[in-house]
């Protein structure tokens, strides 16, 4: 067996049957295209490679060969492979993804012209209305050429889309192979989940004791940062508000920070059309229950050896969140707790639903907490209840998934303003376009479901 079909689907299987042409051309960068494809395949795609000529004295075909399992396309002869792999009837690939993109290449698309495998591949694509993604992969300032510029410009309006790149070292360096495989997923993606808003709202809760201290909840985010980024693979509008995140957020997840409860509440009142554009709000944020006042400064260790603290109890924050979000969005509250049976985190499930008007509780204990993988209870307002049990990524596709059958159930929304136009300023690097119109997924735990 070849070692690519050892691989293949071992992340996901949200590109399974789905074929994509990697366009490599002569950037530094090409030395990364086995990466990428590799990427893809781990989440099921059949990768077929086309390689410009000069690609060829950066990467070897050979290499190229041994990611995708497929003989790389040199040059076009009479079987025209452009045509073969892009053109219509069976077989045609789902999308042309040219990683890296030289600016040569870019501009080459541009104006039309086709002189290796790479840009005749294009040309086809573009005529026959397949997805292009480019990534591209320059110096700095040939980023900032006008005339490459204007041609970027220019492709965009045709709805080719733009993965990256990421400035640094004075080189605009090709987005990671992560970050390309997420731009293909949200591009290809097709179900309940497509052309819809989900925001998600996560990470602990910080109240401040004086200028340098806090109290918090225990929580790094991990399970915010899964749930925004698997959204975003299923072909989701993301948006995540972040408390104090302990882990990385990918680059192509717009971010809103906040701090307190207090932080917090105040930006769901600002963002009030936000909310109600919202198909689906998960909220997994672990919030204090208690607050205090904070004093003005650095509380001194040593004129106070002991410090006392007055907590109060918080405001809450979900039930605020419905009222700005009504149905048909879905609200998804998420409850910790600790030392209880099923039963017991059932039943505290049922009082959060019908305490803050939920359409979901995910509930988990305490013991599961920085295991890696973790085990919820999922109860519906309906009645219903379900376990989910895996590695947090799993967890978060299989609940989204699920959610996502609730969404297809609901219809297409027509009443909301798109979430864009109120997001104000958030932590974004340039992700991809895309084509066409814009888009706004009772027993013990059960064994992890394939």
């Amino acid at each position: 067996m070849h070692p690519s079909r050892a691989i293949r689907g071992n992340r996901s299987q949200l590109l399974a049957g789905r074929r994509v042409v990697l366009g490599v051309t002569g950037s530094i960068a090409a030395i990364e295209s086995p990466r990428i494809a590799r990427e893809l395949i781990r989440h099921g795609a059949d990768v077929h490679a086309v390689m410009s000529p000069d690609a060829l004295g950066i990467v070897t075909a050979e290499a190229l060969r041994f990611a995708t399992g497929h003989a790389p396309i040199l040059q076009l002869s009479g079987d025209v492979e452009h045509v073969s792999l892009l053109g219509p009837g069976e077989g045609q690939a789902d999308i042309l993804l040219i990683a890296p993109a030289t600016a040569n290449t870019l501009s080459k698309i541009a104006h039309g012209i086709d002189d290796t495998p790479v840009t005749s591949c294009a040309s086809v694509a573009l005529g026959g209305g397949v997805p292009i993604l480019v990534a591209p992969a320059m110096h700095a300032h040939m980023g900032q050429n006008p005339a490459l510029r204007e041609n970027l410009a220019r492709l965009r309006t045709w709805g080719v889309g733009i993965v990256g790149p990421t400035l640094t070292e004075g080189e605009e360096k090709v987005a990671s192979p992560e970050e390309v495989a997420a731009a293909v997923l949200h591009r290809l993606a097709r179900g309940p989940l497509a052309a819809r808003h989900v925001l998600v709202i996560g990470g602990p809760s910080r109240e401040p004791i004086d200028a340098v201290r806090s109290v918090s909840n225990e929580s790094s985010g991990a399970t915010a940062v899964a749930l925004a980024t698997q959204a975003f693979f299923r072909g989701a509008e993301v948006s995540l508000w972040a408390g104090r995140l302990q882990v990385p957020v990918p680059s192509y997840l717009p971010v809103r920070q906040w701090s307190g409860v207090g932080d917090l509440l105040k930006l769901v009142r600002a963002q009030t059309r936000e909310l109600a554009s919202s198909d689906l709000v998960l909220v997994p944020a672990a919030l204090s229950d208690y607050t205090l006042a904070p004093q003005p400064g650095k509380i001194s260790s040593r004129t106070q050896p002991e410090l006392q603290l007055t907590l109060v109890r918080a405001p809450k924050v979900l039930p605020e969140i419905r009222r700005r979000a009504p149905r048909p969005s879905i609200l998804v509250g998420f409850k910790l707790e600790a030392g209880q049976s099923a039963d017991e985190l059932a039943a505290a499930a049922r009082h959060l639903l019908q305490e803050s008007d939920l359409d979901f509780v995910v509930a988990n204990d305490r013991a599961v907490v920085g295991t890696g993988a973790t085990a919820v209870i999922v109860q519906s307002r309906q009645g219903t209840r379900h376990w989910l049990t895996g590695p947090k990524s799993d967890v978060a596709g299989k609940l989204l998934d699920d959610l996502a059958g609730q969404l297809a159930l609901l219809g297409p929304r027509h009443d909301a303003s798109p979430p864009t136009a109120d997001r104000g300023r958030h932590q974004r690097r340039p992700r991809s376009g895309r084509r066409g119109r814009s888009r706004r997924t009772e027993r013990a735990p059960p064994a992890p479901r394939r």
